[in-house]
């Protein structure tokens, strides 16, 4: 399976100057599959350490951070010489051996010629728990295969080429717009777990991709203890059963339960979007970029991890989506939303932490919302998500009236592409070729 992060893992195997990579995101997004995949690259050259698994690689390094000596136990223990310049030395769940995270900086300023990638499950945890100096290490954020991604696991490069490059002033031909619409609401059951994602072009069976969707839901919630104190339990489950129902809607606690408050769930809400289950989508004012310096981080909307996890979580069901596909988007607006935020994510610069923002305006007579903000060329690019057909633009017009920095809105809807005066219309599926920030990663899934 050909993932956007493999295209960055390779230019970052050639460079000369590199710096050991944590690689970072939920649990089960695929970052141990990505970095086994970078191993042909090595010539096999490859030595994989799960540090959950084997408990004497973790106490290789409690003695000192020292490369040269870690990087020769490491051989004795394991058999396997590692050569600088040569080997692929991957720790894998580094977040069980703290410092272990830290030696990264010492590979970078000792030994740069050995190539160096970690990661592991829950690893923010681990990061704020130490002291990583700014310079040393270099990380790579991961997310659930996007659409593109998908096109790619069910073998449609050409699909994946035409939107890239298609231009918002031409329709695309009606039977390849409805065939990609149908696409994209398979991708909406299916979701982009990897194992989801396989399991549905190995079989086309959606009752197994759904047992699975709700393994990993499970996985999850097993892991709550891990990060939450006892006391904490009841509210992170609490949420994390919640938060589905509250998509596209800004936060108010009390939507959760009227028995905790506020100074409760809050932490708890903050530890799943630290473990990377959920996303914030802050609003902000946005007269000036970048967009995070007028932002009201006490006000946010949220979006799960992956759209499909997310109605496993309500127990959805997911056939009306291959059933009826058009029905389904009409009917799950806020789900539709959510995926989109989710494919804003997913293009985004892997080198950087990604944030979200969308604008509201809160008058009593006059309220307005603005689903999502994007900074691209120095320019604020207001975004609207319709599910169906209909829908005013009203929200949208306010915005740019109010904002003269922002030359033209953007709509991903059921409708095909269009412009028509300072709105640019784009369908659902198309979110890469407007927002990829790295066109030739996008480009390399299709060689």
């Amino acid at each position: 399976m050909q993932r956007l992060i493999s295209y960055h893992l390779k230019q970052w195997q050639k460079e000369p100057n590199r710096k050991p990579i944590l690689l970072r995101g939920a649990r089960q997004v695929g970052k141990t599959y990505a970095v086994r995949q970078l191993q042909e690259a090595f010539s096999g050259d490859y030595l994989e350490l799960n540090l959950e698994l084997t408990p004497r690689v973790k106490e290789i390094f409690l003695k000192d951070l020292e490369p040269a000596r870690i990087i020769r136990e490491l051989s004795l223990l394991t058999g396997k010489t590692i050569t600088p310049g040569k080997t692929l030395l991957f720790l894998d769940e580094i977040q069980e051996t703290p410092e272990a995270i830290s030696s990264l900086r010492y590979f970078y300023e000792k030994l740069p010629e050995l190539h160096v990638i970690a990661a592991g499950s829950l690893l923010d945890f681990s990061i704020d728990s130490i002291s990583i100096p700014v310079g040393r290490i270099s990380f790579l954020y991961m997310h659930p295969l996007s659409f593109m991604e998908f096109l790619k696991a069910i073998q449609q490069d050409l699909l994946i080429k035409e939107i890239l490059h298609h231009s918002v002033e031409v329709a695309f031909p009606e039977t390849v717009h409805q065939k990609l619409l149908e696409y994209l609401a398979t991708y909406m059951a299916v979701g982009g777990m990897p194992e989801a994602v396989k399991c549905w072009v190995e079989t086309q069976n959606l009752a197994r991709c759904s047992t699975i969707h709700h393994e990993l839901v499970d996985t999850y919630r097993q892991d709550f203890q891990k990060y939450s104190k006892k006391l904490q339990l009841k509210y992170v489950d609490l949420l994390f059963n919640k938060v589905p129902l509250q998509l596209g809607k800004m936060i108010k606690f009390s939507r959760f339960s009227e028995d905790y408050r506020k100074r409760e769930l809050a932490p708890c809400l903050d530890l799943l979007a630290k473990a990377n289950i959920l996303y914030k989508v802050t609003q902000t004012s946005a007269h000036g970029i970048p967009l995070g310096a007028e932002a009201y981080p006490d006000k946010y909307k949220l979006i799960f991890l992956d759209v499909a996890l997310s109605q496993a979580v309500l127990g959805a069901n997911l056939k009306e989506w291959i059933l009826k596909a058009q029905q389904e988007f009409i009917n799950k607006g806020a789900l539709t939303e959510a995926m989109i935020g989710q494919e804003l994510l997913a293009y985004s610069d892997p080198h950087k932490q990604p944030y979200l923002y969308y604008w509201q305006r809160e008058e009593r007579a006059s309220n307005a919302e603005v689903d999502y903000l994007v900074q691209k060329n120095e320019k604020i690019i207001p975004i609207e998500v319709k599910s169906g057909f209909g829908g005013t633009m009203k929200s949208m017009q306010l915005f740019l009236q109010s904002h003269p920095n922002s030359n033209y809105g953007i709509r991903f809807s059921m409708h095909n592409y269009s412009v028509f005066d300072k709105i640019h219309s784009y369908p659902l599926y198309a979110v890469a070729g407007v927002f990829a920030e790295d066109q030739a990663a996008l480009l390399d899934l299709t060689q």
